[in-house]
């Protein structure tokens, strides 16, 4: 009987609490916690810079916190922000989404905007095709590709502040409960080189690979990747001479220099568009490199991400 009235009165505190907030506030909140900026926070709701600041006034008198502080030039979270944010951000999609059951989705017309998360990698070589595609056929509808801390923003996924999330795990990591996952395309390895590379004629041979210096890219600064596991089961181990957080720069460090890349071949092709770079079969068997699409089952079935995913599927090269 205790328990009964105790939760009686939890529910009766958090009504009054409600109560004394204006929910218009929680989409404040949740656009000031993604964009982390007043001014774009205040465009993404469709407000004045002024409107929105009187806004955070009242919220953070609702609820008795400071909630956003500005350091260098951001409004970063505090604790109890970060506490509250997936919470927020989860019951606006949960509501966006009931409200909108009787609604089609109609891709011509519509102006939703999706968020996905992608490292530059992934970005550069299969985000122009999707996104060319989508002009043609849903021309008002937009893209915010997002980085994340995390290698696959699994966190992000089930709060909804993304969509999908673009990335590989050569370590075939069970995923937890309510996210899904499916194969967007697969590719085999390939290493490049100079075109002018004094250690290699015709032919990357594995022992030229392995006394060359090599480039790697690490976008979450992780120490080791698939190319070194593979070889560590050959006992072998390659020299690194750079490490980068990110792709773009790669082919021009490796046009000047005697350096060597192992990538996928799709982004191999790409590169050589932009640098004097020179693409050889790798000298010894890797497993494809296999790039997944991730979502989660709370959204995945509604008819704007069921239509974005056949569009990937349809624009994924090879198909």
């Amino acid at each position: 009987m205790r328990q009964v009235q105790l939760l009686h009165t939890i529910m009766q505190n958090m009504h009054l609490d409600l109560r004394k907030l204006d929910l218009n506030l929680l989409l404040v909140f949740n656009a000031l916690y993604h964009q982390r900026s007043v001014t774009a926070a205040a465009h993404e709701l469709a407000l004045s810079p002024s409107a929105l600041s009187h806004a955070l006034a009242r919220l953070r008198q609702a609820l008795g916190d400071e909630l956003f502080v500005r350091l260098d030039n951001q409004m970063q979270p505090t604790l109890r922000a970060e506490q509250i944010a997936s919470t927020v951000s989860a019951a606006l999609a949960q509501l966006s989404a009931g409200l909108s059951l009787n609604q089609r989705f109609a891709p011509t017309s519509s102006q939703r905007n999706f968020v996905i998360s992608a490292s530059d990698y992934t970005a550069f070589v299969i985000l122009p095709r999707l996104i060319s595609r989508m002009q043609q056929v849903a021309p008002q509808i937009t893209l915010r590709i997002i980085n994340t801390s995390q290698k696959l923003a699994l966190d992000e996924l089930a709060a909804g502040h993304i969509d999908f999330a673009l990335g590989y795990d050569e370590e075939r990591t069970p995923l937890p409960a309510g996210l899904e996952e499916f194969d967007w395309l697969q590719d085999d390895y390939v290493a490049i080189a100079s075109q002018q590379h004094p250690q290699i004629k015709r032919k990357l041979t594995l022992k030229t690979y392995l006394q060359a210096r090599h480039v790697v890219v690490t976008p979450w600064n992780e120490s080791r990747g698939v190319i070194d596991y593979v070889l560590d089961g050959m006992a072998l181990q390659r020299q690194v001479a750079v490490q980068l957080p990110n792709v773009l720069v790669a082919p021009f460090i490796i046009a000047s220099s005697e350096l060597i890349m192992t990538l996928p071949r799709h982004a191999a092709m790409t590169l050589a568009q932009a640098a004097g770079i020179a693409i050889y079969p790798a000298p010894f068997a890797i497993p494809p490199y296999t790039l997944k699409v991730y979502s989660h089952s709370k959204y995945a079935r509604s008819d704007a991400h069921l239509w974005l995913r056949r569009l990937m599927m349809e624009v994924a090269p090879g198909s």
